[in-house]
This record gives C-alpha cells, structure tokens and sequence, in this order.
C-alpha cells in the first residue's frame, strides 16, 4: 500500500517575508546611520547602533508615529522571530569572535597581574550584583521567577567587560599596542569567559529549576563543555584550521568551517540546555588567533550587518517610558553608579595588589567598565527565559550605553599620564609592518 506524501511544510507567507525584509532594511539602515554618527563624535558604534532600535522602538517611534512602528515591528511573535534569529546568528558569530581574540600566551605571561585585576574585577561587581538583585522591587520583577535566578543573573550583567567593544575603541584610539590595552583585553577576556559559564549555568537553572540536581547537572555539563572543548575539540580540529591558513589552495574555506563550528558548537551547548553562546565563545577559543586579512571576511559581515541588527534589535525592546515610574527610575540610578563603581574599585584594587601604578590602576578600571554589546546579550538572554521584566532589561540596556559611552575619554584622560615603554614601541613598529 502506497502511504500517503507527507504534508508539506508551508513556505514564510508573503506578507510576513516582505515585513520581516523591509523591518530588515530599517533597522541596519538606521543603524549603519547612528552608528557612524556616533563614530563622528567620538563614541563607539554600538552606541548608535543600539540607539537606533530605541528610536525605532515603543518609546519614539511608537509614541509619535504608533502605526508605522506596528506595521515595521508587528507584536506578532511569529513576524518578530524571524528577525531575532537574525541577530542571534549575529551574537553567536559576535561572541565566537570574540573568543578567538584571547591571547593565552599574554595571559601566561602576565598571569599575576591578570589574575589579580581579573579576580577583582569579576568579583566586586558580581557580588554587588547578586546583593542588588534581592532589592529589586517586587513590581519590577519577573512573574514566578526566583529571586536566586535574578540576583545571580543581574550579578553576572554588571561583571562582565564588552570584550567587542573594548577591541574596538582601543583599536580607534591607537592603545592595542600598550601594555595597558593588552592587559584590559586579557582581563576582560578572562572576565567575560566566566560570565559565560556563569551565564550558561544560570539560565540552566531558571529553565530546568533550581534544585540542588539541576545546578550540579549545569555545572557538570559546563565544566564538560570546556573540557571537551580544550582537549578533544581543539587538538582535533587546530590542525586542520592550520592547514587550511597556510595552504594557498586552501585559505578560501577558512572563513566557512570556522562559521560552521562556531554555530555547530553553539548548538551543541544549547542541546545541553546550556546557553548558545557558550558554545560559541569555546568555538572562538578554539580557532585561536588568525591572520587578520583570511578572517577578514567574517568578521566583516559580522560587525558591519548581523551584529548591528541584534544590537538595534535589543534597543526595540527599550522602552524608555518605563522610567517614567520613579521606582524604576530610582532602580535605574542605583544600579549604573552601583556598576560604574564596583566595576572600577575592583579593578583599581586588583591592579594595585599587582604592583600596577596609580594611572595604570584607573586605566583599568575605565576600560574594563565598558559593558556593551556582552551585557546585552546577557539582558536579551534574561529576556528571553523570562528572568528579567521589561523595566530590568531596560534598566540593564541603559547601563551598557552609559558605560560605554563614559569609557573612552576616561581612559584616553588616563592614558596621556602613563608613559610609553619600548616594548610597547617595538610591538607598534611589529604591528604596522
């Protein structure tokens, strides 16, 4: 007997492809757009790049012209979707370059004063965090969610360090050379590796539950994941990036298996209902540093078009007239000097107990207070699995703007008071060569 031809799966229907397209051609658009004005007056791209979705979100758009931002943006989860999983493949390529940045030869070299600023750096604004998230007024919290899972997420927010956004605006003000703009890559590359995990854990804990079996479940199924990643995925898989570098035949296919193990990986601790990114951060971690002009292309498309869709996209989600309640407004105040400080004051004392000077110290502790686009993702991850309410996941996207906007003159002030080194001069001469 013949059985009878599956039903076939239905194709995106022509209205919702023709929204999510021209929603598409908005948001980069207008991205691209604020994202260099930004640049013209001295602020990272993220800046306006996240600023674009605001402008496009509720608070703007949706007050002065309510149906053209129903029609761009329909509340229909099915039509919105499409365009999240855009930025989400964004963020995972993001996050997986920037894994492939850390340098575990300078954070070896340098292992005292890394791990010492590192420490500090992690643990002040962690703990300020978690002691903050038990003070969340009750209306702004989530429905049935744990005061645990909050607190620890929140925590992990305000910890981390915009790895992607630091790179940048030391590349834009001429420090990567520095000993100082190493040591903040390498701290706020170790940072962000542990927020991670932390990351992946807590939201293991908020979809499974908060029993003593599930965290030990989470954390066993991480501390496998690096594990696996370290010393069966990395010996296996770094021949073959090495091979496919340096033959001349070759080098054309670098950027497509890297993709493909980024997302492969991502994937994978997904399946283990840990987060995707950490996966894509153990993928960076794997591929290791490349020679820019073959890793070009990726990072390219990456930075240019699926990275300033998810950051526009996280600003849709802002609605800034959630601060119109003074509760949330209070919230919000308390907690960007509460990140801004505790951020900075471990830095400055992890940098001293390493014998740092004073303006190294506070050149630290600026750059690493940079949060970015790594906040939120953590915010748009707390979103997501319902951890967050709207008012926090403002409240969270609004510290990523003000702290990277506040880094960079904070740290070029600093910087004009420490002298160059010849080392530094010796790898600025290696670098323009």
């Amino acid at each position: 007997m013949i059985e009878a031809a599956a039903t076939p799966v239905p194709f995106i229907g022509a209205g919702a492809l023709m929204t999510m397209l021209l929603a598409l051609t908005v948001l980069l658009a207008s991205a691209i757009a604020l994202g260099w004005l930004a640049r013209r007056i001295g602020l990272p791209a993220v800046v306006g790049e996240i600023l674009a979705g605001v402008i496009l979100g509720p608070s703007i758009l949706g007050q002065a012209w309510p149906w053209l931002q129903h029609t761009l943006f329909p509340t229909d989860a099915a039509r919105l979707n499409l365009i999240d999983a855009i930025g989400q493949l964004g963020v995972i390529l993001l996050v997986g370059l920037a894994g492939a940045e850390l340098d575990l030869a300078f954070v070896r070299r340098r292992t005292s004063v890394v791990t010492s600023v590192g420490v500090f750096a992690f643990v002040v604004p962690l703990a300020a965090g978690i002691g903050a998230g038990f003070l969340i007024p009750a209306s702004m919290r989530a429905d049935d969610v744990s005061p645990t899972v909050l607190a620890l997420l929140l925590g992990t927010a305000l910890s981390v360090s915009a790895i992607p956004v630091i790179a940048k605006i030391l590349t834009e003000m001429g420090l990567l050379h520095r000993n100082i703009g190493q040591l903040i890559l390498a701290v706020g590359s170790t940072n962000d590796a542990v927020a991670w995990v932390l990351l992946s854990v807590t939201s293991s804990m908020a979809t499974v539950g908060l029993r003593s079996g599930n965290v030990a479940a989470a954390l066993i199924a991480t501390v496998g994941a690096i594990g696996v990643a370290v010393f069966v995925l990395k010996p296996l898989i770094r021949p073959l990036l090495d091979k496919l570098e340096n033959t001349e035949a070759a080098t054309g296919y670098l950027v497509p298996v890297c993709a493909t193990l980024v997302i492969a990986c991502a994937a994978v601790t997904q399946a283990l209902n840990l987060e995707a990114i950490l996966g894509a951060f153990l993928a960076g971690v794997v591929i290791g540093p490349r020679r820019p002009a073959l890793i070009e292309p990726l990072r390219l498309v990456t930075m240019t078009v699926l990275a300033p869709i998810f950051l526009a996209t996280a600003g849709l989600r802002v609605d800034l007239r959630l601060l119109g309640d003074p509760t949330v407004a209070l919230t919000a105040a308390v907690l960007l000097v509460l990140a801004v400080t505790s951020k900075f004051a471990g830095a400055y004392i992890g940098a001293r107990l390493a014998r740092q000077t004073r303006w190294e110290s506070v050149a630290l502790g600026s750059g690493l207070n940079t949060r970015g686009a790594v906040e939120i993702v953590i915010a748009m991850t707390g979103l997501r699995i319902g951890v967050f309410s709207a008012s926090v996941y403002t409240v969270i996207v609004l510290i990523a703007i003000v702290t990277s906007v506040m880094a960079p003159p904070m740290l070029k002030y600093a910087m004009s008071r420490i002298t160059s080194t010849e080392e530094e001069h010796v790898r600025e001469a290696l670098r323009s060569a």
